[in-house]
């Protein structure tokens, strides 16, 4: 039977890596952690919600080209 050894993860204050414990979940579905010592709460690994350079362009461009902001994320969508 074969272990799993759970990552360890290092509090970004204080850089102690036990005492931490999981603490929920962030809105993008990330795990967040707390750290026993100075009581912080981090997210070790978070995810980025956002476009493309090329979608963020073609927006800018649509936008600057007179077509409303709505109109631009519809469009795009």
């Amino acid at each position: 039977m074969e272990t799993v050894e759970e990552e360890k993860h290092k509090c970004p204050k204080c850089g102690q890596e036990k005492g931490q414990v999981k603490k929920g979940f962030n809105l993008s579905g990330t795990q967040r952690y707390k750290c026993k010592d100075c009581g912080v709460a981090y997210t070790p690994k978070p995810k980025r919600h956002e476009y493309p350079d090329e979608v963020k362009q073609q927006a800018l461009k649509t936008y600057y080209s007179g077509v409303s902001g709505r109109a631009v994320g519809k469009y795009l969508a």
